[in-house]
């Protein structure tokens, strides 16, 4: 069984979000940013910040001529702040040795510093229309319930979730490039992890999942991360207090953020 290529593009020209980045005059540039911000971050708080980057840095050239602090400071609160270092470097690398563009195929964007395999994928596909498979969370989901007939993917395989999308993209590359975006859109909308909308899904009917009585996941449970009182928090709090500010930062501005435990402090600051 496999999710219907065609019957997937129509659904995604009516009922895709209008998101910037996918406009046509939208770069490669664009794109590899949008990428980058999108990674464990919501799209609500991406866009407005997306639009600043590309308004103050249209071209990785730009960027690359800032300091990483200002990088940092634009970045705001969007978290995982090592993204806007990785796509700093990106955009060094981009600039010196391709002519400011983007690459297009997914070897060479494979070498740019902080790019995986999914961040290549997703540029090449989305920005340039290659045929490539890109898979995520969202396409994870949708192909474990509609292809494979269980309510959630399970622990992730590279090889065999990039198989299972490879197996089902169009010949043609433009086709298969919107394709993979109606993937994910399918999972980011209808076919959601808590609240799945079934009866607005454009493959319901063909759905393994329903076919099988939508029955409960019973494989291995991921692990929940998290956040309050970890290093991550820490070092957040640490960040809030630089980045607020353009001038140079008493230490002990910074010894407030996290008084009980000030060798735990010093290290995150480190």
């Amino acid at each position: 069984m496999a999710i219907d290529a065609e019957i997937m593009i129509d659904w995604f020209g009516r009922a895709r979000r209008d998101l910037p980045w996918r406009r046509a005059d939208c770069t490669g540039w664009g794109v590899l940013v949008s990428e980058i911000m999108l990674q464990q971050t919501p799209v609500a708080r991406v866009e407005p910040i997306w639009r600043e980057w590309l308004d103050r840095w249209p071209v990785p050239s730009a960027l690359a001529a800032s300091s990483q602090g200002e990088v940092l400071r634009a970045w705001g609160k969007l978290g995982y702040p090592r993204r806007a270092l990785r796509l700093h470097a990106a955009a060094t690398v981009i600039a010196t040795e391709h002519g400011d563009v983007v690459p297009a195929d997914v070897d060479t964007l494979l070498t740019l510093p902080g790019i995986g395999a999914y961040t290549a994928r997703a540029v090449a596909a989305f920005a340039y229309a290659k045929r490539a498979p890109v898979v995520d969370t969202n396409v994870r989901r949708v192909v474990a319930r509609a292809v494979h007939g269980e309510a959630e993917a399970g622990p992730p395989s590279t090889t065999r979730d990039l198989a299972d999308v490879e197996a089902m993209l169009p010949a043609a590359e433009a086709e298969a490039a919107r394709f993979s975006a109606a993937l994910m859109e399918l999972g980011a909308l209808v076919c959601t992890a808590r609240a799945p909308r079934c009866a607005d899904c454009p493959v319901y009917d063909r759905c393994a999942w329903q076919r099988a009585g939508r029955p409960a996941y019973t494989g291995p449970v991921k692990a929940t991360q998290r956040y309050a009182g970890t290093d991550r928090q820490i070092r957040g709090l640490l960040l809030d207090v630089l980045r607020g500010t353009p001038e140079p930062v008493w230490k002990d501005s910074l010894d407030v953020v996290w008084p009980e435990d000030p060798g735990r402090r010093d290290r995150c600051l480190g």
